[in-house]
């Protein structure tokens, strides 16, 4: 495979670093940068485009990083200075390796899910670390897929990547910048599946989660951070559930990613016990 030698901040590295730090210009070029092992291993386990890896030239490269460059069709590589990769690394230990790999399109007509499907939606999202929590643990509980509404954080930001500790390359994620076609969506599952609940998450007191059905076909929708459910989606929710505290509890609320996780564990927890799933 061809190696391009950058040894300077020229325009080709401004380009990585674009791809690193301004969310307008990944999307104009539709290519976002991973690196860890983690991450790099399951993007090409589930055949994401690795468009090119990038790597020191003056440092010796692990068998690992090797054979992943040796396998792994790409358009170009790229050998950086050591200086320079250790500038364009997001860890405190430089990266031997970093992938530029292509995004994928937002199309809510192409999920395709089982019989019994649980789904979540996750309402303008507005921390990084959040949001890439929530993708882990909505892999890790069976969630099919994960809807993103409005004007959120940026799927594609390095540190969401990085939070989603490799679920990110394993789950469907669609941003949905508009409530109509979410809510033209959901219409669509209750005519699909005759038993689907669409159910909230909020911090006042509603129905306890655990008194809820949730082995049929469901939707938790999942709130900003700070301001809750919008009310599109709060008005179109069948249900709103409530993670109980107990009575001496300081605290208020949950952490959104912890709430989201109760949410989809009790979920799984009910269907194992019902279908053993």
């Amino acid at each position: 495979m061809r190696a391009e030698k950058v040894n300077t901040n020229n325009a080709t590295y401004q380009k990585f670093e674009v791809l690193k730090n301004n969310r307008n210009k990944r999307h104009k070029y539709r290519e976002f940068l991973v690196e860890g092992v983690r991450n790099i291993k399951e993007a090409i386990n589930k055949n994401w485009n690795i468009k090119s890896f990038i790597y020191s030239d003056e440092k010796n490269l692990s068998d690992w990083a090797k054979g992943v460059i040796d396998s792994t069709s790409t358009e170009k590589n790229y050998e950086l200075t050591e200086l320079l990769m250790k500038d364009l690394s997001g860890k405190e230990d430089t990266s031997e390796l970093i992938a530029i790999i292509g995004m994928r399109d937002d199309n809510l007509d192409s999920i395709k899910l089982s019989d019994n499907p649980m789904i979540a939606l996750f309402d303008r999202p507005s921390n990084k670390g959040n949001l890439g929590t929530v993708i882990r643990s909505c892999d890790a509980l069976g969630v099919e897929c994960l809807i993103i509404t409005g004007h959120a954080v940026d799927l594609y930001d390095p540190e969401v990547v990085v939070a989603s500790m490799g679920s990110f390359f394993n789950m469907k994620v669609i941003r949905a910048p508009e409530n109509k076609m979410v809510l033209s969506f959901i219409d669509d599952m209750r005519k699909r599946y005759p038993t689907f609940q669409s159910i909230g998450t909020t911090a006042h007191k509603e129905h306890a989660i655990y008194d809820l059905n949730l082995s049929d076909p469901v939707m938790f929708m999942i709130g900003n951070e700070t301001d809750g459910l919008s009310n599109a989606f709060m008005d179109c929710c069948d249900v709103l559930a409530t993670i109980p505290m107990v009575d001496t509890s300081y605290a208020t609320s949950f952490n959104v990613g912890c709430a989201a996780t109760v949410m989809f564990y009790e979920a799984k927890r009910q269907r194992y016990l019902y279908f053993g799933e």
